[in-house]
This record gives structure tokens, C-alpha cells and sequence, in this order.
């Protein structure tokens, strides 16, 4: 029994006789058992008895089973095992001989098996550093004992990183626990050809069915016939590698019904949205992730150095390498011996297979914005026309980018990034799309243009550094939608004018003034141009800068601002902290969320801003109105100079605030006040809708139908706060139960239906 346990073929010779034999019948027994929870390979030999007698227990084989039942009628158990044995080999394809040549038949038997012997391990690598416990728990996911479902498992990750290495080493480890198994390489190139997909349905007919000839296949569909025609019964092992169309999978494996129960399907892709597509679960998708610094160092090592693995290397050498890397078993490969563009080639395949909105994001972050703030960055690619939330989705799906609170990208895919840029044109930054080199920038803007491609500068340079910027510079850059100067002080002494199609503009630190613009209306989203010398905002600003939503003009020297600022629709953000020559804040735009006015000690007047009657209907309209193309915050904040809170808001004396509502009273609710006086004589005023403080409200947890709230406030630079409930008007009934139960202070309400004077400010 040790044998058969121990054995990847199995052949049966039924003879007329055999189920006579206690012994032959428990071996049977054992084989069919080792079939089902292992890797055996079983052919049964019909020798002189047809398999309808073996499998139905028919003439001789029916006796024998009579004879065993009544010999062993206290087990009838064991009898019942053997005949279902019988009945599953006797189901199995073999060979039959009944007068036949038996000289013949040995042959064929032979060569068979020998088919079968072939069925070899893959190569793998040469160096496989970190391999064996990602298999383990794929082996795991797999779940290799459950026998009656098709399990579909996803190998997601960028390119290079690892998956066709790990489905090798995977395949090798359980092929032979089933009838067949093919690994599909490359799919994504095989498939390229108007007959690729055709020739992989053959491929994968011929390795499974272990056929000695090509098995034709006409089309695409005659192929998914003959796929769950010709494997719907058997237990297979199927992997396609480098999948990136849907197209692929449905011509290949588009359903765990076209192959048997225990069946295992491994697809590699870089695209994540291309397995849930697919059906694939996130329980079943494994993200292949970079090696770990000591593997990626091992790894090194044996490539580097194969004749000398104790050789002690340059540490500097050695960080150098790894840090670029990041742990990317490709590129570890490649740069231990020489830089090789083959990097670049297996990585730019992803960015090819992008729409034209994602490559402009991809290359926007490779050249500008890996490690910056996500939201940050979001905001910025919105406002240049591009679709940001679904565009970063599919860039982090296909692996390309990880997005936390910062975006991050791997060294050597943003080096494949800048050099996509780089070979749009290496002798003209002219003819360009992006620009962040101090050496091309200053050819540009210094020199003069005539057709420029180009799209974005971001020029940030570690130290302030002068440099002549031409009179049209930027205005004969009519593709322009995206420019960001950090420390660049313009010597040219005349005006500089901005081109229509900006969208996105900052210049911190070194501006003189904000630049010309004219008459015809601007495209200009954010303007951000802090600790600047601007003492001026120029009056037309209204008639150019319709579509503005953010205004940042803090630490500069503005007396005043235009009071056509209110025109602008769309502004929802204004920032003058530190303007300490400001004196008056006009009416603001109707939808702006958030102004920072803080450290503007000049300031006398700010039209009522902290007043009841000003503050509360703007946060009432921010709850339920956004700026078109914008996300409705559902806050209102702002923050002026002074020490004392707002009569109309409540002052806590401790440092949280507790209370108690109803389902029907929280109904009643509008939103939420916050006020605190903080150091350096700073108010911060705040709006909230409901939902953005305390979120989803589960009023069925307490006695009562009651929920509880609290608010805490701490930190050293609270000198004192407040807080007021804004709500409708409460009904008689209501406010005798509030009364009556306690749970709340009656003072933290403010009903919207109560008058509110200037005197309340």
C-alpha cells in the first residue's frame, strides 16, 4: 500500500478473476482513494472482460462480489468500498484486449506512460531567493484538498516583480495532482496575432490531453467548445501568464464549469480590475509584492557574484543598488551585471496598455508628483481637465502607483516615466510635454519660443535661484495647463502674462506680483502665490478668472482685496494668513468653504463674519450646495484674528462636551458649531453637517432609542472653546420631553427660527 501511496502512475489489469482476490480488491480501493486526494495517474487494462462487467458487476465480477457479501455480512461496509472502486476504475478511459495482439498492446502501454513521464518540472530561476513561502501560501489559497469546486486564483503585481517566476515554482510544486496541467506563458503577446488565441486553445488542448498530434482548432469559439467538451471531467492545472484582456480569459478559461471538480486556475496579471472583472474575489487575488532587504541582498549576491557568494562587497555599492531596485527581482537581475533597457521595455508594457487619460496622470506623477500629498495631487490633476479619482484607481490596479497619504512609485518605473518625456524629443525641451529640469526650463523660458509642446512645468529647486524669464514666455505656450515654480526669482523687471489654457498655478516665495492676464477669460483653477512681494490684486481679476476655486495670497502685502471677489462662483477656498497689512475683507464668494485670514492684525473690518446671521446660513448652504465639479465638503470654516467666542455660541468649561438625543431630535438636527480661541489670538470657527462629525448614527444600541455623543478638544494652544447645536424649530411636545429626561442641555440648541442681531457677533 506504501508503494501506491508513493507512486504518480497506477495501472489495473482487470482479468476475469480479479474481484475474487480480498487482496486486489483493497488495492483497487486504495488506488481510487489515492486518485482523489493526491496526484495519481490511473489506466486500467481490460484484459478479457469487458469494463461494463468491472464497472457494473456483471458474470464473473458479480459472483465474486456475492460470494464477499455473504463472508463478510458483519462489514458490509468494506464490500460496498470495493464495488464503488470498481465501479470508478471500470469508468476510466483505458485499454481493452480481448483476441488482440498482446505484444501490441504493450507497446501502446508503454509509450502512454512515457507520454505521461514526460510531464516535467518547469525552470524557474536561476536564483530562487524568496520563492518558497509565497508558495506555501498560494498552496493555501488554492485550497488543493477541497476536490468538488474550480478554484480561479489571481497573481497581481507590476511587471518584473515576480509572478510568471512564482506560478513556475507553484506549478511544480502540485502538478502531479492532477490529470493534466498546461502553463500558457506570455498571453498577453501570443494573443497580439489575429490567430493567437486559437493556437493557445491548442496549445492548452494538446499539454492537457497529452496528445501526439496538433489537435486543429478552426476559431475561437470551436476552441471554448472543445475546451469544456474535452476537460469538463477532468481535474487539470491551468495557468495563463501575463493575462491583460477579458478577451483572453473568456477564449481560454472563461468559467470554472468547463473543467472538473478540483481544478485550479492561476492567472498573472498587472491588472487588478481586469480579475474582478473576471469574477475573481479579493479573498482569492495575491498581490505579488518586492522582496525584503535581506532577500533582495541575497539575491544580489548570487547574481553578482556567483563564483564568490562570501566576497564582501562596497556597502555604498550595495545600498546604491538595492535602493534604486526596491526589491524588484527583475531589475536585481539586469543591473548586477549592466544597465539594461530591458527594464524599461517590461515595464513601459503596462503604461502602453493605458487610456490617454491615465498615461497623462502616470506621467504627470513619474516627472512631478511621486511622494506628494494624495489629496494634493487629486485636486491639482482635477483641475487640468483630467479624471483623477478613476485615472489613480486604475494606475494603483495595474501597479503602477500605491496611493496612501502620499502617492508612491517605484524608482525604476518613474525613471520609465520621465524617459517616455525624455524621448519625445532629447535635443529640444521645446517639443517636450513636461518640463522639471532647472537646465530645460531655463532654455524655455529664457529663450524665445515659437511652437512649444509644452504641457506642465514643475521646476522646484532646493535654494532661491535668479532667472530671466522672456517677456512671452509663457504666453507663447498655448498648451500650458500646469505650472509650478518653487524658488525661482524672475530678474526680467516688465509684466508677465499667463496663457489661456492654465489651470494650475504657483510661484511661492519670489513673485513680485501676480501676473498679467487678458481680457479673455481665463481657464485658471488654482492660483497659490504665498510669501510673495504682492502688494496688488489686480481689478480684473473677475472678468479673467471665472472658473478659480483656490486663492492662496498668504504672507504677502495686500492692503485690501477687490471687492469683485464676490463674483467669483466657483471659490471655495481663500487663504491671506499673515497679510499683516490687510485691512478689510469684502463679501465673500456664496460657496466658499474655507478662509484663513489669521494673523491679519491690520484687519478692521470683516463684514460680520463670526456674526450669527453671516456664519450660520453659509454653513446651512454649504450642507446642501456644492461648487460645480467639486466635492460637497459639508463644512464652513474660518479663522480671523481676535480672543473672544461669538456671544451666540455656548463656552464649555471643560475640555469635552456630553450629551444624549433621539432618533426624533437628532431628525431636528442641522449642524454642529465648534469655536476656539487659539494662541497667538486666533479664532477658528467651524460649520459641520451631522453626518461629517459623528458619521452613521445607530440609535437601536441604547434603551430608548437614544444615541450618545461627545466631543473632546485638547492641545495646548486652546485657550478656551464653545459649541452650539444649530436645529430646527423643536415642537412643544419635544422640548417637554427634553426638559423632563435631562439627557441634554436645552442651551446647546439654537433654533434656525430664532432672531439674530448684528449685537450677537
Amino acid at each position: 500500500m506504501k508503494a501506491i501511496e508513493q507512486s504518480c502512475i497506477a495501472i489495473i489489469v482487470f482479468s476475469e478473476n480479479y474481484a475474487s482476490s480480498q487482496w486486489c480488491l483493497e488495492e483497487v480501493a486504495k488506488i481510487m482513494e489515492c486518485k482523489e486526494q493526491t496526484y495519481l495517474t490511473v489506466l486500467p487494462v481490460f484484459y478479457k472482460v469487458d469494463p461494463r462487467e468491472v464497472r457494473g458487476g456483471r458474470k464473473s465480477y458479480g459472483k465474486a462480489l456475492s460470494k464477499h457479501e455473504s463472508k463478510f455480512r458483519k462489514d458490509l461496509e468494506k464490500v460496498k468500498r470495493w464495488k464503488k472502486a470498481l465501479f470508478d476504475a471500470g469508468s476510466l478511459s483505458g485499454w481493452h484486449l480481448s483476441d488482440g495482439d498482446e505484444s501490441e498492446l504493450i507497446q501502446r502501454i508503454v509509450k502512454e506512460i512515457s507520454t505521461h513521464l514526460d510531464r516535467s518540472p518547469l525552470h524557474v530561476a536561476k536564483h530562487p531567493v524568496g520563492i518558497d513561502s509565497r508558495v506555501v501560501k498560494l498552496e493555501w489559497m488554492l485550497n488543493l484538498k477541497a476536490q468538488d469546486n474550480v478554484v480561479m486564483v489571481g497573481l497581481w503585481g507590476q511587471g518584473g516583480i515576480g509572478k510568471t517566476t512564482l506560478a513556475k515554482a507553484l506549478y511544480n510544486t502540485i502538478f502531479r495532482q492532477f490529470e493534466g496541467s498546461c502553463l500558457l506563458a506570455n498571453v498577453r503577446e501570443a494573443s497580439k496575432d489575429s490567430k493567437g488565441l486559437v493556437l493557445l486553445q491548442e496549445k492548452l488542448l494538446s499539454e492537457i490531453l497529452i496528445l501526439q498530434q496538433r489537435l486543429e482548432v478552426s476559431s475561437v469559439d470551436k476552441g471554448i467548445n472543445l475546451i469544456q467538451h474535452r476537460l469538463r471531467h477532468k481535474k487539470i492545472l491551468l495557468i495563463l501568464d501575463d493575462v491583460d484582456d477579458l478577451c483572453q480569459l473568456n477564449a481560454l478559461a472563461s468559467e470554472g464549469k468547463w473543467f472538473g471538480g478540483g481544478s485550479k486556475i492561476i492567472i498573472t496579471t498587472r491588472d487588478k480590475h481586469l480579475l474582478t472583472c473576471h469574477g475573481i474575489n479579493q479573498d482569492h487575488i495575491y498581490e505579488v509584492k518586492a522582496l525584503d532587504d535581506s532577500e533582495a541582498h541575497e539575491l544580489l549576491s548570487k547574481h553578482a557574484f556567483p563564483t564568490q557568494p562570501k566576497l564582501e562587497i562596497g556597502t555604498d555599492l550595495v545600498d546604491g543598488v538595492l535602493n534604486l531596485t526596491k526589491g524588484l527581482p527583475l531589475a536585481l537581475e539586469k543591473l548586477s551585471r549592466v544597465p539594461n533597457s530591458k527594464i524599461n521595455d517590461v515595464l513601459k508594457i503596462s503604461y502602453d496598455g493605458l487610456e490617454e487619460n491615465e498615461k497623462e496622470i502616470f506621467l504627470d506623477i513619474a516627472c512631478f508628483f511621486k511622494g506628494k500629498n494624495s489629496e494634493y495631487v487629486e485636486k491639482v490633476l482635477d483641475s487640468c481637465d483630467l479624471e483623477a479619482i478613476i485615472g489613480l484607481e486604475i494606475l494603483m490596479e495595474r501597479s503602477l502607483i500605491r496611493i496612501g497619504f502620499t502617492i508612491e512609485m517605484h524608482d525604476l518605473i518613474q525613471f520609465m516615466g520621465m524617459e517616455i518625456v525624455n524621448q519625445e524629443c532629447r535635443d529640444d525641451p521645446d517639443k517636450r510635454s513636461r518640463l522639471w529640469r532647472h537646465d530645460d526650463v531655463f532654455n524655455v523660458l529664457s529663450g524665445g519660443v515659437g511652437d512649444c509642446a509644452v504641457k506642465a512645468i514643475v521646476l522646484e529647486l532646493p535654494e532661491p535661484t535668479k532667472m530671466c524669464i522672456g517677456l512671452d514666455a509663457f504666453t507663447k505656450m498655448r498648451r500650458l495647463r500646469l505650472l509650478i515654480l518653487c524658488n525661482v526669482h524672475d530678474t526680467f523687471q516688465g509684466p508677465l502674462c499667463l496663457p489661456d489654457e492654465l489651470r494650475w498655478f504657483e510661484w511661492p516665495g519670489c513673485a513680485r506680483g501676480i501676473p498679467e492676464f487678458s481680457s479673455s477669460p481665463k481657464k485658471l483653477v488654482g492660483l497659490d502665490m504665498p510669501k510673495s512681494s504682492i502688494a496688488v490684486v489686480p481689478k480684473q481679476f473677475k472678468v479673467s478668472i471665472s472658473l478659480l476655486t483656490e486663492l492662496i495670497l498668504a504672507w504677502n502685502n495686500i492692503t485690501s482685496l477687490p471687492t469683485s471677489i464676490n463674483k467669483h462662483g466657483r471659490l471655495s477656498l481663500l487663504h491671506v494668513q499673515s497679510c499683516h497689512q490687510l485691512k478689510e475683507i469684502p463679501e465673500l464668494p456664496p460657496l466658499l468653504n474655507f478662509l484663513l485670514a489669521d494673523g491679519c492684525e491690520s484687519l478692521q473690518k470683516t463684514g460680520g463674519l463670526t456674526s450669527f446671521h453671516n456664519f450660520v446660513p453659509r454653513g446651512l448652504a454649504m450642507a446642501n450646495i456644492s461648487p460645480p465639479d467639486q466635492q460637497n465638503t459639508g463644512r464652513y470654516m474660518i479663522c480671523l484674528p481676535g480672543e473672544e467666542i461669538p456671544r451666540w455660541v455656548l463656552p464649555i468649561e471643560d475640555d469635552s462636551v456630553f450629551f444624549m438625543a433621539s432618533k426624533e431630535l437628532y431628525g431636528k438636527f442641522l449642524g454642529f458649531v465648534l469655536c476656539a480661541v487659539l494662541n497667538s489670538n486666533r479664532i477658528w470657527l467651524e460649520y459641520f453637517i451631522p453626518s461629517k462629525l459623528w458619521g452613521v448614527v445607530d440609535f437601536g444600541q441604547t434603551d430608548g432609542g437614544y444615541a450618545q455623543f461627545s466631543l473632546r478638544v485638547s492641545g495646548g494652544i486652546v485657550k478656551k472653546w464653545g459649541f452650539r447645536i444649530i436645529c430646527k424649530q423643536l415642537e412643544d411636545d419635544l422640548e417637554v420631553v427634553l426638559e423632563d429626561n435631562e439627557l441634554i442641555d436645552p442651551a446647546l440648541l439654537y433654533e434656525v427660527a430664532h432672531e439674530s442681531t448684528d449685537s450677537e457677533a
